[in-house]
Order: structure tokens, then sequence, then C-alpha cells
């Protein structure tokens, strides 16, 4: 992305480069306003490779398929890629087109992507099957050598809960239990609710462990401490203000004129002479 960012001029390279710095970090907490950034830097360098996949991750997560895949598609056309496939075809079904996802698994731009990339293709094409309601199918496209390993990759507990849970959805709960406990054993980042989905089959009931206090229980403080605290409280006020009056306020400025000085600021001088 660097090498592509240089291609601008410095200062418009600076700009984008902050923008899609916002985008990857709010991608995820706050997809929104992750896309609100994205937009900027597309409107900003629109030639860009890294802009347009940027743009396509941010539409993708706030499920604009379409837009997501026309981002993904300009990316590709620049860059000659193909490790945008995956999640390409995962725009189709989340256009509600599962039979151009499988199309897509079945391309020869599947056999050029790295291992993880067809992996994430596998998935795609296991939730394309489920989306068509071929459950059985969908068990069948995950099974695999990446699944039957025992070495762990970073793909590892997404591929096994993808598996348990289609096991589950066909009623084979036994198969679907042994899997999400795999899925467990694999995930040390808790990147998927498999702890949950153990509890749910064994039956566990979480309970809020909330403790709910007797209407007459008595909560009031010592009153020494209370106006200890109203004192403090009046001074990191009065601090609060004063901070903002040096803040946004300019003597030198002919329009300044400073705050009038509040009762709490004035009990709060008064306390400290004292």
């Amino acid at each position: 992305m660097r090498q592509e960012l240089l291609s601008l001029p410095k200062g418009l390279a600076e700009e984008v480069s902050k923008n899609l710095v916002m985008v990857a970090r709010l991608i995820d907490e706050d997809p929104e306003q992750a896309y609100a950034y994205s937009r900027i830097a597309l409107r900003l360098a629109s030639r860009v490779a890294a802009v347009r996949e940027a743009a396509g991750f941010a539409a993708y997560a706030t499920t604009k398929y379409s837009e997501a895949l026309a981002e993904f598609r300009a990316a590709k056309r620049m860059t000659g890629s193909v490790e945008l496939w995956p999640v390409m075809a995962d725009c189709e079904r989340g256009l509600g087109r599962p039979e151009r996802a499988l199309a897509m698994a079945g391309e020869p731009e599947v056999q050029k992507l790295d291992k993880a990339g067809q992996v994430e293709m596998r998935l795609v094409a296991a939730g394309a099957r489920r989306d068509q309601g071929q459950l059985d199918a969908a068990i069948v496209t995950l099974q695999s050598p990446e699944l039957a390993s025992n070495t762990v990759q970073p793909w590892t507990a997404r591929l096994r809960y993808a598996y348990a849970d289609a096991l589950l959805a066909a009623g084979r709960e036994d198969e679907a239990r042994e899997w999400f406990g795999k899925t467990l054993e694999a995930d040390k980042d808790g990147a998927t609710d498999a702890s949950d989905r153990l509890a749910e089959l064994d039956g566990v009931e979480f309970v809020d462990a909330a403790v709910d206090l007797p209407d007459d229980a008595d909560l009031d403080v010592d009153d020494e401490d209370d106006e200890d605290d109203e004192g403090d409280a009046a001074e990191i006020a009065a601090a609060e203000r004063a901070s903002d009056v040096a803040e946004y306020y300019d003597e030198d400025d002919e329009e300044y004129e400073p705050l009038e000085q509040s009762a709490a600021d004035a009990d709060a001088e008064g306390s400290e002479k004292d």
C-alpha cells in the first residue's frame, strides 16, 4: 500500500493514508464510521488499488454487498491479484445469489489462491450450499485435509466451527459437540462462540449474577465523606472550566471575553484561601 500511495502528491498521500488508517482501526468496532472514512479516501484517490480494496471491505462490513463487490472487482482489475476472490464470492451470497458463489468456487482463480484463500473459498462454498438448503453437501464441502489436520493454523478454528455448525443443523448433535470441542481447542483468541454452543448442547443455563438489594438497604455513606466529595467535585469543576477558558479563548483576540466566574468557582477559590 505504501508503494501505491507514493504515486500521489505528498500532501494527498498523507491525507489518504490517515483515512485508511481510520478504516482499519474502526472496521470491527464501528463499521459505519469506517465506511465514512473509506468514502473520503475513495473521493481523494479512486485510482489507488489499496483505496478501492479498503472501500470494499468497509462496504462489506456494513452489508453493502453490491458496492463492496464493485470495489473488489476494481481492485482486482488494477492489481491482477486473485486474493479477493473468496470475499467477492461471499458478496454474491450476500446479494442472494449462492449459485454464483458456487460457480466462482469452481473457477481457475481458486487454484491460484494461497492455502488461507483456498480454505476461505471452501467456507464460502459451504455457506452457499447451506443457503440452498443443501446441508449434506455443505458438510462434504468442509471435509478436507485442513479440517482433519491436527496442526492449528489461523483458519483452523473457523473451519472447525463451520463444520460443527453444519453438523448441528443436520441433526448430528454428538458429532457437532465433538467438533465444537475441537474448535475450542484451536480458538485461543476467542474468535468464535464455541464455548457457548457447547454449553447450550450440554444444557447449561447462564444466570444473571446481579444481586437485588432490599428496598430498605442503607446505602448512605458518611456525611463528612459526602462533604469532602462535594468540595473535591467543586474544585475539579472549577479547574476544568479554567482549562476550557485557557484553551478556547485568547486574550490577544479582539473578541476575547473572559467567562464570568460561577458561584462554584468562587466557593472553590474561597476554600483554597481559607
